[in-house]
């Protein structure tokens, strides 16, 4: 006679499958829900840290500005040297606000406004896209990567006062030399 409970499992039904599915699917989405709880809190995290560097550096800006309004008064005129005091108190009031609100809270003041101005929003993140760009090509153009590529962007003069002529390095063909 065969032995029928050697294929029961321990929750008691018969072949393992059949009552391992619900448990594997369910700790899989818990797992997942766990996962998507702990990304939101570590970029919320970042959001908080994120907000205070540009509240500092918006403080930090405000003060330059301020301080340039002197001499903006004293080289082109008291008037233009106003217009920089009221873009320093801008900045300035900008910083404490950002700097009073939550994280949540700026979230849902920027879906707002991409509601109401879909095309400032477009056009605003396309100008910050472009901005970025800039800095970051100026910070890889500022250094080079190693002492080859640094050396064939910046061919030394030659000193006879003769022009190169062609598409190579001066130094793999020297017989592209030409007088003036």
């Amino acid at each position: 006679m065969a032995d029928t409970a050697s294929n029961e499992t321990p929750n008691g039904t018969a072949g393992g499958t059949t009552g391992d599915k619900p448990n594997a699917t369910q700790a899989l989405k818990d797992n997942v829900i766990k996962f998507a709880n702990d990304a939101g809190e570590k970029a919320k995290g970042y959001a908080e840290d994120g907000k205070s560097r540009a509240g500092t550096a918006l403080d930090e800006l405000a003060k330059m500005l301020q301080e340039a309004a002197g001499t903006v008064d004293e080289k082109v005129g008291e008037q233009y040297g106003q217009y920089a005091r009221s873009a320093a108190d801008a900045v300035a009031n900008f910083s404490g606000a950002l700097k009073e609100k939550q994280v949540d809270d700026i979230i849902d003041d920027a879906r707002e406004f991409v509601k109401k101005s879909p095309a400032v929003a477009i056009g605003t993140a396309a100008a910050i896209g472009f901005v970025l760009a800039r800095l970051v090509k100026a910070g890889l153009d500022g250094r080079p990567t190693n002492r080859r590529t640094s050396r064939r962007t910046t061919p030394k003069p030659d000193p006879s006062g003769r022009a190169w002529r062609g598409s190579r390095s001066p130094r793999r063909a020297s017989r592209r030399w030409s007088a003036g």
